[in-house]
């Protein structure tokens, strides 16, 4: 697999862009012509060649920046990364699935070599070259977690099960659409996605609970989540609001194309074999408008969704401010034909 890296930056100057081939793969998260919540768990099983579904973790044209800008994330805030002290075998156990994963999907990237507790990892991209004892925190320069996941595109969680619920209890998020780790740790599953409008009144929470106590080792399963972002943004944290925040009252109908983003997740659920954690990678897509409507059934589609979305769901979403900009934007691109069901281009 030959894939050149980007040089881009998610702040300041917004250099992120999009190639035609990380457009055409891109994640389009709404199966059908409305936007309502739903469980919408599959297994996580390899899909097409090309697609962010072909292996266990995405690599793609972003990632070197991507890592750069988290490396930057943590170095403003450490607190983006926690973990529990009961927690460092789940940690061990990602390290093992993501090194093994992109060592197996990616080998001209990625290499492991393993004799005994006596580990090697490559990894090319990144420039890292690392020898180290398989449950040795100490022959680290970070915890296991950390490690892995200052090299893995995404957020992830660690969720402990007990009591017949799921706590979040160590993760790295340096990505996320407005939630926050430092607040969010060691809540239970429900009290994490309490902010969630509508949902909890439909269940939603109670059967994706019921079901996640019952994910087995070796079934991965995955879902899509979305929201809105003004400018390709990674790090929209409530921590950092007060620096992007206010740029949300800024984009123009001249703009708001180029500026407005789709902001997808691809959202995955690992258990894990030592520590009977639940892994929760949670991976970020940006599209901007403005590619995203060169695939006419997306756009015919989006501009539905946007229109005839709850009010709720567009404030919670972070676009009901600028709805009236990004329905006028969309509306020239909805010839009001028909769309195929499912996700993927006609």
């Amino acid at each position: 697999m030959s894939l050149d890296f980007n040089d881009e930056t998610f702040r300041g100057d917004f250099t992120y862009r999009n190639s035609a081939k990380a457009i055409k793969r891109f994640p389009f998260p709404f199966p059908e012509d409305s936007y309502m919540y739903s469980v919408n768990m599959e297994p996580h099983v390899p899909g097409a060649v090309g697609s962010v579904f072909e292996h266990m973790f995405d690599v793609d044209e972003h990632y070197v920046s991507e890592m750069r800008d988290r490396a930057q994330v943590l170095a403003d805030d450490p607190l983006r990364c926690q973990s529990l002290p009961h927690m460092e075998l789940a940690g061990w156990d990602l390290l093992e699935l993501i090194m093994v994963s992109k060592a197996r999907d990616y080998p001209h990237w990625f290499e492991l070599h393993r004799d005994g507790n006596q580990w090697h990892w490559i990894n090319r991209p990144l420039q890292i070259d690392q020898k180290f004892t398989f449950m040795d925190a100490s022959t680290l320069p970070y915890g296991p977690m950390e490690y892995i996941t200052r090299q893995t595109q995404g957020d992830f969680t660690l969720q402990d099960q007990r009591d017949d619920d799921l706590w979040i209890e160590a993760g790295m998020v340096t990505t996320q659409a407005d939630w926050s780790l430092d607040f969010d740790i060691g809540m239970s599953f429900k009290q994490w996605h309490a902010p969630v409008p509508l949902a909890h009144q439909m269940q939603i929470f109670d059967r994706a609970l019921k079901f996640l106590l019952k994910l087995q080792h070796g079934a991965p399963v995955r879902r899509f989540n979305w929201t809105m972002t003004v400018d390709p943004l990674l790090d929209t944290s409530p921590e950092n609001y007060p620096k992007w925040g206010p740029d949300k009252t800024t984009m123009t109908a001249e703009t708001v194309g180029r500026r407005q983003h789709l902001r997808v997740e691809l959202q995955t659920l690992h258990r894990l074999p030592r520590s009977n954690a639940i892994a929760f990678p949670i991976r970020c897509y940006l599209i901007s408008f403005q590619d995203l409507v060169t695939v006419p059934k997306w756009a015919r589609r989006l501009h539905r969704v946007v229109r005839d979305i709850p009010d709720e769901l567009a404030t919670y979403k972070g676009f009901i401010r600028n709805k009236p900009l990004m329905l006028d934007y969309l509306a020239p691109f909805d010839d009001g034909a028909a769309t195929s069901p499912g996700f993927g281009v006609e």
